[in-house]
């Protein structure tokens, strides 16, 4: 009886053990999937964008790139942190859409995606994010008060770091998570690979030293991060908070699955942090 329980338990032992093993040993290759320049669309003309190339660098002087896209009269500048992969190319058409809300939108590439130099860590993406802010808002001349700082997925955990550090006028968090070892035990149930994970994003533990209007937006269908991770975060944020789910939808498909009520609802919440009137055009957000 006991060799036939070694047999059965040395493989199941061996075979978890192996696991975790890779894990923690390609532990950036599961999260970074960087598309590198020329990979993607760069022509923004193709979706009739005015896109201003925009390169500067970030305290370790790593060289990064993003895109302003600007709007006469903005009710407001989203600086937009994107999620783990591809690069600022493959948000394009989502651009699009929320450049009709009346914002102007500054999205860049994270070092090692796009043309920016180096390569992903936790800790470059959080520089990057705040040589990101100091681009926009002292070459772009926006005022922190009408800059919301836009984050998705991961981009939402820079996000948060970034708004704990300095001043904006809002925060709008989608698809966000509290942590990456919280993500690691939804994707890896059987497998204590919460003790083993290296990176931190540890959203949970910042969100409450962000004192302005923060939105929450979450798929109802998110596979990747469930709904429950950003319901967990939004627990521990400050008021005034809100959160939208968008019914059916997924981790990447949010404003295709929520179409004009999701836009709408971001209309809303913009409108509410500037103080000033929508006059969006919802036929042409759905166009």
């Amino acid at each position: 009886m006991r060799k036939a329980i070694l047999r059965f338990v040395l493989p199941v032992v061996l075979g978890l053990t192996l696991g975790v093993l890779l894990i923690v040993l390609f532990e950036n290759k599961l999260i970074y999937f960087p598309a590198k320049y020329p990979e993607g669309s760069w022509q923004p003309g193709t979706y009739s964008l005015r896109a201003e190339d925009c390169f500067f660098r970030s305290d370790d002087g790593v060289q990064l790139h993003g895109w302003f896209f600007p709007v006469d009269t903005p009710r407001a500048t989203l600086l937009w942190c994107h999620g783990n992969a591809g690069n600022i190319t493959h948000r394009l058409d989502n651009a699009w859409r929320l450049l009709r809300l009346g914002v102007s939108v500054f999205i860049f590439d994270y070092r090692g995606y796009g043309r920016s130099e180096g390569t992903p860590s936790e800790e470059g993406l959080y520089l990057d994010a705040m040589a990101a802010y100091r681009f926009v808002t002292e070459e772009k001349h926006v005022n922190a008060s009408a800059l919301v700082i836009f984050g998705r997925s991961i981009g939402a955990s820079v996000a948060v770091d970034l708004a704990s550090r300095r001043p904006c006028g809002g925060v709008i968090l989608e698809s966000a998570f509290t942590s990456a070892k919280d993500v690691a035990s939804e994707l890896w149930p059987f497998l204590p690979i919460r003790w083993f994970v290296r990176s931190q994003f540890d959203a949970a533990s910042k969100i409450g030293r962000i004192n302005v209007p923060i939105l929450f937006t979450h798929g109802t269908r998110d596979a990747t991060v469930p709904l429950r991770l950003g319901q967990k975060l939004f627990g521990l944020a400050n008021e005034p908070k809100w959160f939208y789910q968008i019914e059916g939808a997924d981790h990447n498909d949010t404003y295709i699955v929520g179409g004009e009520r999701y836009f709408r609802r971001i209309g809303e919440f913009i409108s509410t942090i500037s103080n000033c009137p929508e006059e969006t055009s919802w036929e042409q957000v759905r166009q």
